[in-house]
């Protein structure tokens, strides 16, 4: 019947065989694979159907014949596989056992290669592949699997599949398969790639450095054995013996650290090479990708640590994506790390200084001295550093309270009244818009400081609450838009520039007003200088300087919010407007002595203990915080968010208010000028018309963008507070 199926045409060699030329001579070998060759050297078995096939080794009719349309496999090119392959001068029958009679079997048992290779086969049937065919993973690797068949090549050919060139590719045909992985309970499904794409895959494969490991140099070949088993070369006991095959020397060292004493104690927090290199995705310690990980390798066993690390700007910008800072390593130091209390330590003695002038060249003893792993709640431990942040804290959340209320209870009188009559509302709020006659509040130059303000506080804001926030998924999104926290932190600082640029300023325009009004602070009568009468000039109404009438003004406030009492009239300045007056002040004075010390810390720790970096962090922090909160939030609502300015009061940037808006606020600054006489001097007489359509969209997105980044602050701020980060 196989006669008859694989018959040859006429003027072909005989039935089923293979055309020899009459000089050669068949070797043994060749002569007794020839009756397998007679079936499985023609190339048309590969398209037989499942009935034909089945009738080649058996002559039973109509029974079902199950199996693949078609078997490829089942036609061995002699010449051009089998006799170039390692195994092509051994018979078939030497591997195939049950087909040494004909016809064999019609399903043949695997090839066993246990006859040959008796202590790879007991090697294999220990390991991970052998187990899992024993529990019937059909998936699991067999001797095929990764050697090939009939095209068997010798392990030092660099064609073969077992070559250290091509191994990782014969791996990844089942470990970059995602169905095979988990039916096998593969632990890293995505280890084979990950490890072509770390610093050894690149190595082998792309660089063709076999000394560069493979997968077999850290699995074992034939006894890979799961990682669970403390025979295992990657049981994480046995780790570094694995890697200091190639690591010699890393390995002496790494036995002499704290870590490696942990590990030769038995104790399980002892980290191996794969705890801080990663099993399959090892990059170049030099490469940044490894310096910006290193944080949360570190983490994985000292998180407390992590946390407090992350306060710093070195963990902040780590986070950010920065790595030209230090991370934990550039301190504690690598493969030879100890305890603290060893003298070999890098941050013990002098050795700490040495250690910090790596990146602080001008770092002295007190700069190397900064608490690096402070807790800032910690009372015992760390005082100076508790008792700031309570302070801070306090002022925040008081300052927040107290006008939280205010703009509440201002909301909420105001509303009242457009809900009582809308109509006359909205009557009073455009009379105070339309009204020609109007008035110099600020002049040119008040008005260009103002300038300056909000352009540097929207700078400094947009630049620094991303670190301070570093954790959320807007604060990298801004740092990648404006081109990294190197850009982020020079415009930073350009900003910090520009706020003491307007605040020098200013600081001159009240020196040389005082200087060319000079006669005022002197005593009519005597015609001296009068420190009585200076005190009445700088608490005048004209000044912005607070005095008992603003109390008697937030009173009065007060009192209309809850419907007791008329809505209050104002002079030239209100109490609240003071308040953002010496507010400016406060935070220039604050912020702007916090940020020099962050700025030059090694300059101001010569003269000052180390610590005082760790204060001018939590004062720097939570400043900022309070400073762009309460912008964004109660000066945005006393100026522009109140229903009675909506959207916009344009006061700051035209300079003018009308006769209307100060008979309905500021009656009393109108009363004042109209009785001293000077009404006339202050009216309006510059070009603002032609200026507002420049003006308005320029205060209009300055508005937005503080609107933006409040909506960016209160949302990372709920994040942590619900404990989303």
């Amino acid at each position: 019947m196989a006669a008859a199926l694989l018959g040859g045409v006429a003027g072909s060699p005989a039935a089923g065989q293979i055309d020899v030329a009459p000089t050669d001579r068949p070797t043994p070998v060749a002569a007794a694979n020839q009756a397998c060759l007679d079936c499985h050297g023609q190339p048309h078995i590969a398209t037989l159907p499942p009935a034909d096939r089945r009738l080649m080794v058996s002559d039973e009719v109509g029974v079902a014949h199950e199996g693949p349309p078609t078997r490829p496999g089942l036609y061995l090119d002699v010449a051009a596989v089998y006799r170039t392959s390692v195994h092509g001068g051994l018979t078939c029958v030497s591997c195939h056992l049950d087909g040494s009679e004909l016809p064999h079997p019609a399903r043949l048992e695997p090839a066993r290669c246990d006859a040959c290779h008796e202590t790879e086969w007991r090697d294999y049937r220990s390991s991970v592949h052998a187990i899992g065919l024993d529990r019937g993973d059909a998936n699991a690797a067999t001797c095929s699997d990764c050697h090939g068949t009939h095209d068997m090549l010798s392990s030092r050919n660099v064609q073969s599949r077992t070559h250290k060139l091509q191994l990782p590719f014969t791996c990844a045909q089942c470990h970059t398969n995602p169905r095979m992985m988990e039916e096998g309970g593969v632990h890293q499904p995505l280890a084979a790639q990950q490890y072509i794409d770390s610093m050894h895959g690149r190595g082998l494969i792309e660089k063709g450095l076999i000394v560069a490991p493979s997968c077999n140099d850290c699995h074992g070949t034939h006894r890979i054995l799961p990682s669970e088993d403390p025979m295992s070369t990657i049981h994480r006991d046995n780790v570094p013996a694995t890697c200091g095959h190639c690591h010699v020397g890393v390995e002496r060292i790494y036995e002499e650290s704290i870590h490696g004493q942990l590990l030769a104690a038995g104790d399980e927090r002892g980290p191996v090479c794969a705890t801080c290199h990663s099993a399959h995705e090892i990059v170049h310690p030099a490469d940044s990708a490894f310096k910006l990980r290193s944080d949360e390798r570190c983490g994985q066993c000292h998180a407390d640590r992590l946390a407090r690390y992350r306060e710093t700007f070195h963990g902040k910008a780590i986070a950010l994506g920065r790595s030209a800072v230090a991370a934990c390593y550039d301190c504690h130091g690598h493969h030879d790390i100890v305890g603290l209390d060893d003298p070999a330590s890098r941050l013990v003695g002098e050795r700490r200084v040495e250690t910090c002038q790596q990146c602080h060249p001008d770092g002295g003893e007190n700069f190397a001295a900064y608490i690096a792993h402070a807790d800032h709640t910690d009372r015992e431990n760390y005082p100076a550093l508790y008792w700031t942040f309570v302070v801070m804290t306090a002022l925040v959340i008081g300052t927040f309270t107290f006008f939280g209320v205010h703009t509440a209870l201002w909301l909420a009188r105001s509303s009242a009244l457009y809900l009582r009559d809308p109509r006359a509302f909205r009557h009073q709020k455009l009379r105070a818009v339309r009204d020609d006659e109007q008035y110099v509040r600020f002049r040119p130059f008040e008005r260009f400081l103002h300038g300056l303000v909000v352009s540097s506080f929207l700078l400094l804001v947009a630049t620094g609450m991303p670190l301070k926030f570093f954790d959320t998924g807007w604060a990298q999104v801004m740092i990648d838009f404006m081109g990294g926290l190197e850009v982020a932190g020079a415009l930073h600082r350009a900003g910090a520039i520009i706020t003491f640029i307007y605040f020098a300023l200013h600081l001159g325009s009240l020196a040389l007003a005082a200087v060319r009004h000079r006669s005022r602070f002197r005593n009519p009568e005597t015609k001296r200088f009068d420190l009585r009468q200076a005190w009445r000039v700088a608490f005048s109404p004209e000044m912005p300087l607070p005095t008992l009438t603003d109390v008697r003004d937030w009173w009065a406030h007060q009192k209309w919010f809850f419907g007791r009492g008329p809505r209050p009239q104002f002079d030239k300045w209100t109490y609240w407007e003071k308040f953002d007056y010496f507010a400016v002040f406060w935070g220039v004075a604050i912020i702007g002595l916090s940020g020099l010390v962050l700025w030059f810390p090694e300059a101001f720790t010569k003269v000052l203990p180390g610590w005082i970096i760790n204060v001018a962090v939590i004062v720097h922090s939570d400043e900022a915080l309070l400073a762009a909160g309460f912008i964004f939030t109660f000066h945005f609502f006393n100026v522009h968010f109140r229903p009675e300015k909506f959207p916009m009061d344009p006061v700051i940037f035209s300079g003018r208010i009308s006769r209307a808006e100060m008979l309905h606020e500021r009656k009393r600054w109108l009363d004042r000028l109209e009785s001293e006489g000077r009404l006339d001097a202050v009216r309006v007489r510059d070009e603002w018309p032609h200026w507002k359509r420049v003006l308005h969209p320029l205060g209009f997105f300055a508005f937005g963008i503080g609107t933006l980044l409040l909506l960016l602050i209160f949302f990372a701020m709920g994040s942590r507070l619900l404990g989303g980060h």
